[in-house]
């Protein structure tokens, strides 16, 4: 189970041009907005990365009026882990429970799933903050991560899982989130 002591959050490539032709691209941007709105409620680390941003552009505005203070991690590998800044800076971290969104899921996302996990982590996809061009790719790269050993979980079951109980100081911040 998630905890706030070993979590953080990664979102990957969620940006420009190719993130608008995104199956249920809506439902992928407020779900992402929720996370990132929850982890900063709890005071938890967000990384995110930019696939090659000079040709694909900037992360969605949704996104960034959300991640004001937080850094974009470039990169060309399709894997995040690949790219030493974002190694560098997860292992500064010392947490080791990620959770995972991201575009494309049966690509970038399903391959820093693997990197991570076969490097000790442990990744919890947020199925409902992924996505893919496709449904069909979406659900493939949904299963390859289950299968491989990913915890596939939501926006919502993330959110509570972090927060555990209702006597929580943060839980009202938590409940305006998610409504």
């Amino acid at each position: 189970m998630l905890s706030r002591t070993a979590a953080v959050l990664i979102i990957v490539d969620i940006q420009g041009k190719l993130a608008s032709v995104m199956h249920e691209k809506e439902s992928l941007f407020d779900n992402n907005v929720r996370l990132i709105q929850g982890f900063k409620a709890l005071n938890l680390p967000i990384l995110f990365t930019e696939q090659i941003p000079e040709k694909l552009g900037p992360t969605v505005e949704p996104l960034l009026q959300e991640l004001v203070g937080v850094s974009p991690i470039a990169k060309e590998a399709f894997s995040c882990w690949a790219e030493s800044a974002f190694h560098d800076r997860i292992e500064s971290l010392t947490r080791r429970h990620v959770v995972l969104t991201g575009i494309e899921c049966h690509v970038c996302v399903y391959q820093t799933a693997l990197d991570l996990m076969s490097n000790g982590y442990t990744v919890h996809l947020v199925a409902d903050a992924a996505s893919s061009r496709t449904q069909q790719n979406l659900a493939i790269g949904i299963d390859a991560m289950k299968t491989a050993g990913a915890q596939i979980t939501s926006t919502e079951m993330v959110l509570f899982e972090l927060l555990r109980t209702a006597a929580d100081p943060k839980a009202k911040d938590i409940f305006k989130i998610v409504k």
